[in-house]
């Protein structure tokens, strides 16, 4: 609310809220809209994200345990699209696998090992993939509150200057100035509130796959070790 306004204004509609406001609480107002709709792009990203992995490795362990060798399906998980989960996993423990044995490997002790790694680092690279721009969430839950309360802070002084400068202390002066101060403060409500719950919600799924990734890894490991002993 600019000082040199000393009318009272009735008009107390968010538009009329955002477009009497100070400069400061505007760009304020319009960067928290920002980080709100980025909030809501990322959160529907996500959810298509984590639906096509969770699809992916349904159908990709029922392939593993229906009986089907181990060769054919790496050879079709190989030619298909890279990333997938407890595909890709796989893909990588295989490659490592074929790798050793296609170059004559005369020792077999420290395949397991090399297995165990490279399944590994599959898995760090598959959580980093399911993990990106959650910090972006977590930035934008916790920070605006802070933003929004800044914008309402500084309102709230041109608000008092207005005040001054009119010497009317009545109501229908005060709480226009104060509504356009406080608005800042529920557009950052507004961004805060869904980005926690989506970081929260995003978070536990990262969690969830994690687990089914090293439990998959754990028992291929288990099948490869065996097929090891076998060999040697």
């Amino acid at each position: 609310m600019n000082p040199d306004i000393v009318s009272p204004v009735t008009d107390l509609s968010l538009f009329h809220l955002f477009w009497e406001a100070h400069w400061l609480v505007k760009a304020v107002t319009l960067g928290l809209i920002a980080c709100s709709v980025w909030v809501w792009a990322i959160a529907i990203d996500k959810t298509l994200l984590f639906s096509r992995i969770r699809k992916a490795a349904d159908s990709f362990e029922q392939a593993f345990w229906s009986g089907q060798s181990l060769e054919e399906l790496y050879k079709s998980q190989a030619a298909a699209k890279p990333g997938q989960s407890t595909g890709a996993l796989f893909v990588a423990a295989m490659h490592e696998w074929k790798r050793s044995f296609e170059g004559h490997a005369r020792s077999l002790g420290g395949l397991q090992m090399r297995i165990e790694k490279v399944m590994d680092v599959a898995i760090a690279r598959e959580i980093e993939q399911m993990e990106r721009r959650l910090l972006v969430l977590a930035t934008v839950g916790s920070a605006s509150p802070f933003i929004g309360l800044f914008g309402t802070v500084w309102g709230i002084m041109t608000s008092f200057q207005s005040i001054a400068a009119s010497k009317n202390t009545s109501l229908a002066v005060v709480a226009p100035g104060i509504a356009e101060a406080l608005f800042a403060t529920a557009i950052g409500l507004v961004a805060a509130i869904p980005a926690t719950i989506f970081y929260n919600k995003f978070t536990t799924e990262v969690n969830r796959q994690a687990q089914r990734l090293e439990g998959f890894a754990d028992e291929f490991t288990a099948i490869l070790s065996r097929q090891i002993d076998e060999r040697g």
